[in-house]
């Protein structure tokens, strides 16, 4: 699949999506945010495919925002529409069940911010900047920002960034659980493949199976512990299982097939 806005590659089991309008600071108008939905199908249709990682194109931005120019002029409604696409398509990296990591090289605004936060991993460089400006435009974030930063670093401080537009850095995104790592700029995609180096060491439906459950905690009307059991339950049928417990007590490696 080919993309306007996106530059998609996969190597080693890992497929990478960068968001290519550096011109634009990377940011995400309609077109972008489809493309970035179709890229996680395409990524998680493909066995091959072990996990993904998300970027942007430049060393200034991972994503500096919503493009506001496609804002001017829409009604309740529109915006409604607008906001509801946005939320399915980082619902969609969010429920992905091949982890997805946020490789944040920059600029990680309103947008760009909401996008890094469905990731299931966020690294950052030193030198990137984190927050939801929206309130500056007369806006408030509709891409699921005020619930995700909720849910990372609680109700207080997601309160006061939204209602400030404060910008954290790298470090204080990192000491309020908002980021997993900061690392060295030049270093930022070497760190993410580190991860996978150990991700694919396990077993792929098993990695599925905890994405599951550990969304489970934070939907409405869902009991987390039923969807824990389910998940569970469900590895007991997969020749992973099989695998994984035959080499434990040969001990030896397993060699997972994700089947």
């Amino acid at each position: 699949m080919t993309f306007e806005n996106l530059l998609v590659k996969t190597e080693n089991g890992i497929y990478t999506i960068t968001i290519n309008r550096p011109d634009k600071l990377n940011a995400l108008n309609k077109k972008t945010v489809s493309e970035i939905g179709s890229a996680i199908k395409e990524a998680n249709a493909d066995h091959s495919v072990r996990g993904i990682i998300i970027t942007g194109a430049g060393l200034k931005s991972f994503v500096a925002g919503a493009d506001i120019s496609e804002f001017v002029g829409l009604s309740v409604e529109q915006g409604k529409a607008m906001a509801k696409a946005g939320q399915d398509v980082f619902k969609s990296i969010e429920e992905s069940p091949k982890p997805v990591i946020a490789a944040v090289n920059g600029f990680a605004l309103g947008g760009g911010c909401e996008l890094a936060m469905s990731c299931h991993l966020r690294v950052s460089a030193d030198n990137a900047k984190f927050g939801q400006p929206e309130v500056n435009l007369g806006l408030i974030a509709g891409y699921g920002g005020t619930q995700r930063l909720t849910q990372l670093i609680g109700k207080a401080k997601s309160l006061e960034l939204h209602m400030t537009a404060d910008m954290l850095t790298a470090e204080q995104a990192l000491h309020f659980g908002l980021v997993n790592y900061v690392v060295p700029a030049d270093q930022l995609l070497s760190k993410c493949m580190e991860i996978f180096e150990k991700i694919k060491t396990k077993a792929p439906l098993a990695i599925a199976g905890v994405i599951a459950s550990i969304n489970a905690h934070y939907k409405d009307g869902v009991d987390g512990f039923a969807s824990e059991v389910n998940e569970f339950g469900k590895c007991f049928s997969t020749n992973d299982f099989k695998e994984g417990t035959s080499a434990f007590l040969e001990k030896r490696k397993a060699n997972f097939s994700g089947k």
